[in-house]
Formats: structure tokens, sequence, C-alpha cells
């Protein structure tokens, strides 16, 4: 599945897209493969649902926000969500939350409710987590030619 997301990603986004996807996708390969060896780097959160979420949200949502910035994607689902957003010229962090609201939506049928609603605060978190990702700077730097062109 996510190599058919990866080649609707090539024939919408291009080569560039492809560029960053096999980067972004062979750097998590390897560095998850390192970090398998050692211990966590944070303690076992399972005991704390709510803080694994919202941590879970913080973290996806910037790293999945720096590889997509770049116009790339670590995984099919990111592929998707960049072809759909460059198709509707809807943001990616809105993209992002409605499919996995989607997603989230299908498994009810066998994920318990109380799993959904800790995954629904991770997704909120990271599609806004997404947005604020891609969005660091350009924000100051509009600012900074608004001055400058005064």
């Amino acid at each position: 599945m996510d190599m058919a997301c990866f080649a609707v990603g090539l024939r919408f986004l291009g080569k560039t897209f492809a560029k960053y996807s096999l980067v972004a996708s062979f750097g998590f390969a390897f560095f998850y493969s390192i970090f398998e060896r050692f211990p966590p780097l944070l303690p076992d959160l399972s005991s704390t649902p709510l803080l694994a979420a919202i941590l879970g949200g913080l973290f996806v949502g910037i790293g999945v926000g720096l590889v997509v910035r770049v116009g790339g994607a670590a995984g099919g689902d990111d592929a998707l969500a960049l072809v759909i957003s460059h198709l509707t010229k809807y943001k990616i962090a809105r993209v992002y939350l409605v499919t996995d609201l989607i997603v989230l939506a299908l498994s009810l049928s066998y994920i318990p409710m109380s799993n959904i609603a800790y995954s629904l605060i991770t997704v909120m978190i990271s599609s806004y987590m997404i947005d604020w990702t891609q969005n660091f700077r350009n924000e100051e730097k509009d600012n900074i030619s608004f001055v400058l062109n005064k």
C-alpha cells in the first residue's frame, strides 16, 4: 500500500518528492535500527496514557512536519496526505487531521473507545505541530520582508 501511495506522490509531486522521501524513509529505518539497540530514552509511559498521547503528538508532529516541510514523505500515509493537499490546496496539517480521523473512525470496530480517545489527542496535537513546524520562521520572514519593503 505504501508503494502505491509513493507512486501516486511521484506522479503528482515529482522527482524532488521522490528524492526527499527516499532519504526520509531510509533515514527513519536507519535511526530506528540504531535506537532499537539501546534502552528507551523516555520512561515507560503506558501507565500514564494521557502523557504518552501528548508526547506522541508532539514528537510525531515535529518529525512529520520536518519531512513534509521540504516536500518529502517518510511513509505512505504522508505521501497520500501530500498529494491530497497538493490537489485540493488544503493545508497539509488539515489533510493529515482528516485522514487520521477517518482511520480512527474505522478503527472503532476493533479498538476500545478509551484508546481511540487518547489517539484523538495524539492526532490533534500532531496536526497542530505539523502546521507549526511547516510555518516556523516563515511568518518571521514575511514580517521582515514587510518591514524592509516599507
